[in-house]
């Protein structure tokens, strides 16, 4: 075997036992070393060059990319995420030769959840159009495809329950973050649609499961909302956010001049 290969091989076994024993500021360490390894192999992309060991190393490097991915996750790092998923989807896109990843769908179905929690809508439908049809079946792809269809929809029922079936560890992460959003944007629709609502119909509308969880809720994101006498009130909120004035005069000014200006040029 080519030594840069044993070489490599080793060290992705020494960040793999840190990745077990859950020391991700090791990982972090070894990852770096990995990927700087990496730039010495001509076989990998962009220059897919067929060297005689191209497709050992080209498995080796999609391993190492997916781990990393799996490790941005970990350490709850978005932008990490990122990088490294589009430094890994050229082994999918363009395999030369490789073998299909047993991690190819979990990471692809990651990936629009992390466009979906990030509300980058446009995007996650240009991936999931760059799929192909018989992706759209699995579990992880059609995971992401239902919450975006129940995010769109409102139910935001649905997507809070989803948490508990999701079909990879990872998406755990995604799912608090995106109940967070939900809840928040609940959260602002209530408070200018009511003066005040009973903890009861506080706890349902914001979908918790008990009154204790509501309320260290209210006291981490809200602070600024009353709790009183069995109900949570919102007015405080409510002056404290300044109204702006409508230059209403000054519009209908620029409006007339408008017209006026439109009927010169007819």
């Amino acid at each position: 075997m080519d030594p840069k290969i044993t070489e490599l091989s080793q060290l992705f076994e020494r960040f793999k036992a840190a990745f077990v024993r859950k020391d991700f500021d090791t990982c972090a360490k070894f990852l770096s070393q990995l990927k700087v390894a990496l730039t010495e192999f001509k076989s990998l992309p962009p220059l897919f060059e067929e060297t005689p060991n191209a497709i050992q190393e080209r498995t080796l490097a999609r391993d190492i990319y997916e781990h990393a991915v799996f490790l941005s996750v970990k350490i709850e790092d978005q932008e990490a995420l990122e990088r490294d998923f589009f430094q890994l989807k050229p082994y999918y896109t363009d395999t030369h030769g490789l073998q299909p990843s047993t991690q190819e769908q979990p990471i692809l179905g990651l990936n629009l959840l992390r466009l979906l929690v990030q509300n980058r809508i446009a995007e996650f439908h240009t991936e999931l159009e760059l799929l192909p049809s018989s992706a759209l079946e699995n579990p992880c792809i059609k995971h992401a495809i239902e919450l975006e269809q129940s995010f769109m929809e409102g139910a935001y029922n649905r997507v809070l329950s989803a948490r508990q079936t999701v079909p990879h560890e990872t998406y755990v992460y995604f799912m608090d973050l995106l109940a967070k959003t939900v809840r928040d944007e609940i959260a602002g629709c209530s408070e200018k649609a009511y003066d005040s609502l009973s903890i009861n119909d506080a706890r349902q509308m914001l979908l918790f499961s008990s009154d204790q969880d509501l309320v260290k809720y209210i006291e981490e994101e809200h602070p600024e909302w009353e709790i009183r006498n069995g109900f949570v009130f919102f007015q405080r909120a409510k002056e404290s956010t300044p109204c702006k004035e409508i230059p209403s005069l000054q519009l209908i000014n620029q409006t007339l001049s408008y017209a006026r200006e439109l009927e010169r040029i007819v």
